[in-house]
């Protein structure tokens, strides 16, 4: 399936972290691949891993699914600049590729577009907001039901859902692992067309749910103290006792 230039893709495999290989490619070039691609090709989708899934694929129990819907991906971009870092220390260059600001851009250049959109996730408000925001004329939106990983039906029905309503674009913004799953199912289902984006929260930063760190938290890699801050009860065990993991993970993975 072709989504990325050649050149990206040659490059994958000198940019293997944690056994998952990453494509070297800006945001810019990212973009114009998935603009470029027709509406009638077959469905592929991205992939933006952070150091929370990175921890949670070599951590956690996961059926072999899970694995599959990371290594089967079209294109895999690295959405965290913790992971770069470390990375870089271990001589292996990654490009930063952050899901909200693929999804941001994307949203931009297609600012005003009337051709179909599908929105896996986000509720009853985030249509009429990413409407508002981008003025996009035609979202179709899909809301899963909660516990969507351990629910195969669920997984199934928002894969029909992506392969009944022809899009361009395809955001699934359930969550990762399960809107990884959501996109593996939705190629291996057939019929299905277009680009799906895995890109988790972005949607609640681009209709206003949710606020990104200032851009000098990011820039200095900060952002996720930032959310720590902001939801506490929510992601203390996230981003103090899961996260940190990537330490040990990354020094094991060096030395074997």
């Amino acid at each position: 399936m072709t989504l990325l230039p050649e050149s990206a893709r040659s490059l994958a495999s000198g940019a293997r972290v944690l056994g998952l290989a990453f494509d070297r490619i800006d945001i810019d070039a990212l973009i114009d691949a998935v603009r470029a691609r027709l509406a009638s090709e077959p469905f592929a989708y991205i992939v933006t891993p952070n150091v929370d899934h990175m921890v949670r694929l070599r951590t956690e129990s996961y059926r072999d699914e899970v694995h599959q819907a990371y290594a089967q991906a079209d294109a895999t971009v690295c959405d965290s600049k913790v992971l770069r870092l470390l990375a870089m220390l271990r001589g292996v260059e990654l490009t930063l590729v952050s899901g909200s600001d693929v999804s941001e851009r994307l949203l931009e250049r297609e600012r005003g577009c009337q051709d179909a959109i599908v929105l896996i996730g986000g509720d009853a408000r985030t249509v009429p907001a990413l409407q508002a925001r981008f003025g996009l004329g035609n979202v179709i939106q899909h809301i899963p039901p909660m516990g969507l990983l351990d629910n195969d039906a669920a997984i199934d029905a928002a894969a029909r859902f992506i392969r009944d309503n022809p899009a361009r674009f395809v955001f699934i913004a359930v969550g990762s692992p399960q809107q990884e799953v959501v996109a593996l199912r939705t190629r291996q289902l057939g019929g299905a067309t277009g680009v799906g984006l895995c890109i988790g929260a972005s949607i609640d930063y681009l209709t206003g749910r949710a606020h990104r760190a200032p851009r000098l938290m990011r820039v200095l890699a900060l952002e996720w103290l930032y959310r720590l801050i902001r939801e506490p009860r929510r992601l203390w065990r996230r981003y103090l006792v899961r996260s940190p993991k990537i330490f040990l993970l990354m020094a094991r993975d060096r030395q074997s």
